[in-house]
C-alpha cells in the first residue's frame, strides 16, 4: 500500500514534493531519491479493454529532455493516445508498442481513427487492426477549421467553405479557393486534397451520434500528462520518459486506486 501511494503522488508531482507529501499523509520519510527509483523500476502495466474498442484518437505530444552539459534542454516528441475516449496511453520512441498494445484490445471492425493532419498520426493509424479491418479514418474537424481560416480574405467566402466542409463537400470547397492566388489558399487547397478521404459528413455524424468528429479526447490527454511532466522546470533523461509517462498513464488510467 506505501508503494502503491508513493507511484500515485509521484504520478501528482516532482519526486521532492511526493517525499514531502508521503510523510504527512502517513508519517513514514520515503526520500524522493527513493521514489524516483520506484517510478524507474516498476513495469507499468496499460488497461485492458472490457468493452468492444471502436474509437481510436492519437496525437503528440512534447517532452523536454536533459541535455549534454553545457548543452542545454531540448523538446522531443511522443504519441498519446485514448482508446474510446477513456483508456490512456504514452509512448516515447515506441510506435510499435503502440501498435500492439492497441491491436491487443477488442477492435470493432470497422474501426474509426481520429486524428489531426500529421503524418506520423496517420503512418500508425495504418497498422491498427488486422488486413481483414476496415478503417473509417476522421480528420479532426476543429484542425480542419483551424486551417481553413488560415488562409483569411474574405470572411463571407470561408464561411460558406465552413459550411461545406461541415457537410464533408471537399470538391465545393476547394472551387471557392482555386481562383486565388495566395499561398494560403494553395496550401490548401492541397491539404483537402491529401486528406479529402479523411473529411466526413459532420454534420451527419454529430447528429447522429455515430462518430465523433474531434480528437479532443487524446488532445485532453495530452494536457493530462502535462500537467506532470511539464512541471516548471522538469527535465528529463532519455532513458527514463517512458517511464514517468507509464506511471502519469496509470495513475490516469486509476491502477492506483485502493
Amino acid at each position: 500500500m506505501l508503494q502503491k501511494l508513493c507511484l500515485r503522488v509521484s504520478a501528482l508531482c516532482t519526486y521532492q514534493n511526493a517525499e514531502t507529501e508521503i510523510e504527512a499523509q502517513t508519517g513514514i520519510k520515503v526520500g524522493h531519491s527513493t521514489q524516483q527509483k520506484l517510478v524507474l523500476e516498476h513495469e507499468f502495466q496499460l488497461p485492458q479493454a472490457k468493452q468492444s474498442i471502436s474509437e481510436v484518437s492519437i496525437d503528440g505530444g512534447k517532452i523536454r529532455l536533459r541535455g549534454e552539459p553545457k548543452k542545454g534542454s531540448y523538446w522531443k516528441d511522443y504519441k498519446a493516445i485514448r482508446l474510446q475516449g477513456i483508456f490512456y496511453g504514452a509512448f516515447f520512441n515506441d510506435n510499435e508498442s503502440l501498435i500492439d498494445y492497441i491491436n491487443s484490445q477488442p477492435l470493432i471492425n470497422p474501426l474509426v481513427c481520429l486524428g489531426d493532419g500529421h503524418d506520423g498520426v496517420w503512418n500508425l493509424a495504418q497498422e491498427l487492426g488486422t488486413a481483414e479491418f476496415q478503417q473509417l479514418q476522421i480528420l479532426d474537424w476543429y484542425h480542419l477549421k483551424e486551417n481553413l481560416y488560415k488562409v483569411g480574405g474574405s470572411l463571407k467566402r470561408l464561411k460558406a467553405a465552413e459550411t461545406l466542409l461541415w457537410q464533408g463537400n471537399v470538391d465545393e470547397t476547394q472551387a471557392l479557393f482555386t481562383s486565388l492566388r495566395s499561398k494560403q489558399a494553395k496550401n490548401f487547397i492541397a491539404y483537402l486534397d491529401k486528406h479529402k478521404s479523411r473529411i466526413v459528413n459532420y454534420s451527419y455524424y454529430q447528429n447522429e451520434g455515430i462518430y465523433s468528429i474531434g480528437s479532443g479526447a487524446v488532445e485532453s490527454a495530452i494536457k493530462q500528462i502535462g500537467r506532470r511532466i511539464k512541471i516548471s522546470g522538469a527535465q528529463w533523461n532519455i532513458g527514463s520518459v517512458n517511464q514517468i509517462l507509464g506511471v502519469r498513464c496509470a495513475y490516469l488510467n486509476g491502477l492506483f486506486t485502493v
